[in-house]
């Protein structure tokens, strides 16, 4: 037998030789019983209206909903995240706050199918406002924009409204400053001590979110969001807002978007380890693997669970997708 000359201690490629051996010592893993599936609720009835720019998702009327629901539980998946897309809009969003909105009642049409299912609130208004910003507008110096002190106290509100309804968890998403101070002191106020908030903590002003604002219909009826969201260039600041979340009560942060913002993801994780980490993957992460799958040019599910698991490694604990469902059966395999 030849002699091998080179004497290496160790070689990595042993624990690669079969999948089994890979499996084994897999140190980052994707459990279903942390994927959040989001849904978008709509008034009207019988109606399941497919979102062009996200293929397989789509607007759900609640007389749809609770088929969604049953799929969801089948497969595993126990906790969703909702978005309306209310009759109505004005100035303010006041259509977020009615007990009888539509992730108000969405909420309840779930609790009666699956009572056990986590139901996550999110708390905002572009879907709700005319204008399509985040908060009241306001204006300086012949400006407008949102007003941030005025919002506070219309989030508070909305919040309320869905803790009454029945949401397990609040998430407020407009990145509005002291917006889950304001959330956490309405609901203890009201006795709502033990509801988590679930803060959009690190969002972004990014360009990989126009298919949701066509999911959502809540686009920007003028201008952008650069004021309130986050400057994409920006890191160190995503730890300022991270220890601000913490100190008014958050019991969740996130990351939002996903993939490209993975060094955000992994800051935040190694500065707070105590803080369970949420991770937003977009509608236009989600849009791109589809569209190249489709095309042929990647393999959806091999990509999928490849950008999902470098989610998990970066530091993610939770991660909300809409591939959540298809990665569920996927797992379930």
């Amino acid at each position: 037998m030849q002699k091998n000359p080179y004497q290496l201690p160790f070689r990595p490629r042993r624990l690669r030789a079969n999948e089994a051996l890979r499996a084994m010592v897999r140190d980052t893993h994707l459990r279903v019983e942390q994927l959040i599936q989001p849904i978008f609720v709509k008034t009207g009835s019988n109606k399941k209206d497919a979102i062009a720019s996200m293929p397989g998702i789509y607007q759900f009327t609640l007389d749809k909903l609770a088929e969604e629901i049953t799929e969801l539980q089948k497969v595993g998946i126990q906790q969703v995240i909702l978005f309306g897309i209310p009759a109505y809009k004005d100035d303010e969003g006041s259509a977020s706050w009615q007990d009888d909105g539509i992730v108000q009642q969405a909420i309840n049409v779930i609790k009666e199918i699956v009572p056990e299912m986590t139901v996550i609130a999110d708390c905002c208004f572009c879907e709700y406002t005319s204008h399509g910003h985040c908060g009241v507008i306001g204006e300086h110096n012949g400006i407008k924009d949102v007003d941030n002190d005025k919002t506070l106290v219309l989030l508070a509100k909305q919040a309320v409204s869905l803790a009454k309804a029945g949401a397990d968890i609040i998430a407020p998403s407009g990145a509005i400053d002291g917006m889950v101070l304001a959330i956490r002191e309405a609901l203890d106020e009201l006795g709502f001590q033990q509801l988590p908030i679930m803060s959009y903590t690190a969002k972004y002003a990014s360009h990989f979110y126009g298919p949701f604002r066509d999911a959502a219909d809540g686009a920007p009826q003028f201008g952008d969001r650069k004021t309130y969201q986050a400057d994409f260039a920006n890191s160190h600041l995503a730890l300022r807002e991270a220890a601000l979340d913490i100190e008014e009560g958050a019991d969740f942060l996130m990351v939002k978007p996903a993939m490209p913002y993975l060094d955000i993801i992994y800051k935040l994780k190694q500065h707070y380890p105590e803080m369970p980490m949420v991770a937003y993957q977009v509608s236009g992460e989600y849009a791109m693997i589809k569209a190249a799958a489709q095309n042929g040019w990647l393999d959806e599910t091999k990509v999928m669970l490849e950008a999902l698991i470098a989610i998990k490694r970066a530091g993610a604990d939770v991660i909300i997708t809409y591939f959540a469902k298809d990665v569920a059966i996927s797992l379930g395999q």
